[in-house]
């Protein structure tokens, strides 16, 4: 019997509990899913402070945690291209085929749509709260941010500085001001 796989898009600055929520609910949908770490090009800027890599490592961290079967997700690093009638072709080309797209972006939902697929709004969690931007705010207020993440995210932040990486990357140079 044929694999039913979905495909879920994130940036993923850093993997947070809400992207946990909607990957083990649309495991329950199906067989596999591939999830695509978006943005990949982009680092150290303050909207996109951590590498591909280092959200792969998050990714698959917080998967082994969460006791997730490795052989039920594909994790695949996505550059932008900036020309959004070849940007399906351009993630179908990076991927094992995918047959479901789960996104809540109105640009992604349009062009895949246009290009024959399913596509599906990912289940809604607690999204004031569970979001790459709270995350990163509360970071830089010192507020409680490990209570938004995996634990898998604490730890490779630890590894890399990523709470100080944050901070330097918030304050304007001299000559930007």
């Amino acid at each position: 019997m044929q694999k039913v796989r979905g495909i879920l898009i994130g940036r993923m600055q850093p993997v947070h509990n809400g992207h946990m929520q909607v990957i083990n609910k649309i495991l329950e949908e199906v067989d596999e899913i591939i999830i695509g770490i978006g943005s990949a090009q982009l680092s150290h800027e303050i909207k996109d402070p951590f590498t591909a890599g280092e959200r792969i490592v998050m990714m698959s961290q917080a998967l082994a945690d969460g006791g997730v079967d490795p052989s039920r997700y594909y994790i695949i690093p996505m550059q932008d291209i900036n020309f959004n009638a070849i940007w399906v072709s351009h993630v179908k080309m990076l991927t094992p085929p995918f047959s479901i797209v789960y996104s809540g972006n109105p640009l992604v939902k349009q062009l895949f749509s246009e290009e024959g697929f399913e596509v599906r709004q990912p289940p809604l969690y607690d999204r004031l709260h569970l979001s790459g931007t709270e995350v990163r705010k509360r970071i830089l207020n010192d507020d409680d941010w490990q209570e938004l993440v995996p634990n898998a995210t604490v730890e490779l932040l630890r590894e890399i500085n990523g709470v100080e990486r944050i901070k330097n990357l918030s304050m304007k140079e001299i000559s930007d001001i």
